[in-house]
């Protein structure tokens, strides 16, 4: 091929055009996903990239620019069955965003952002020690962190709904990701942030 004929570098415009064209898992689109939280917004970024290779270790907080979805991914493999295997917990992921499209008729990250917004506690209490005596007392809890607390509690459930039972892990997490979405206090994410936010009201 002559060099008249190399093709045109791609501009930055054209290589964001197919980023925001691609799709997570191949199948879902990571567009027009809505925010109802504008706290927690800054740091739940959807991305069509579901396993970046440790990218985000080299920096503390670098880890809220990657994808929510890999986020919950690496949440989900700190179980003990889990550790170590990223490619059978992204399958249960996988697995688990096409059974919340079969019950809800939605874009399954469209229902985990949501979920992650419902679960994300907004009180919760430290100790302090005043002249050896340890207090509880209610302070607010950061954005970041918020969105750590929601993943570690969906993370949670799912391990405690599939352990030992017959439900599978994917079954566990669709469930998790659909009744927190829904604000259901008898799922296990919501019922913690209701919990905590329950002992920061009377610590205060």
């Amino acid at each position: 091929m002559s060099d008249s004929e190399q093709p045109e570098p791609e501009s930055p415009a054209d290589s964001e055009e197919a980023s925001a064209n691609a799709q997570l898992f191949g199948v879902w689109d990571i567009v027009d996903i809505e925010y109802a939280d504008p706290s927690t917004q800054r740091y739940i970024n959807v991305t069509p990239i579901a396993h970046t290779m440790g990218r985000h270790a080299s920096k503390q907080f670098q880890k809220s620019e990657i994808s929510i979805v890999e986020r919950l991914i690496n949440r989900l493999m700190q179980s003990e069955d889990n550790t170590g295997h990223k490619q059978k917990t992204m399958k249960i992921v996988k697995d688990a965003f096409e059974i919340v499209h079969e019950r809800t008729d939605e874009n399954p990250i469209q229902v985990l952002v949501t979920a992650v917004e419902n679960a994300a506690p907004r009180e919760e209490t430290v100790r302090l020690k005043y002249g050896g005596i340890s207090v509880p007392q209610a302070v607010d809890v950061a954005p970041q962190r918020r969105v750590d607390q929601a993943l570690k509690f969906l993370a949670e459930g799912t391990a405690s709904g599939s352990y030992k039972t017959t439900t599978s892990a994917a079954e566990a997490l669709a469930q998790q990701l659909v009744g927190a979405s829904n604000y259901n206090v008898e799922t296990y994410a919501i019922n913690q942030k209701e919990e905590r936010e329950r002992v920061a009201e009377a610590a205060r």
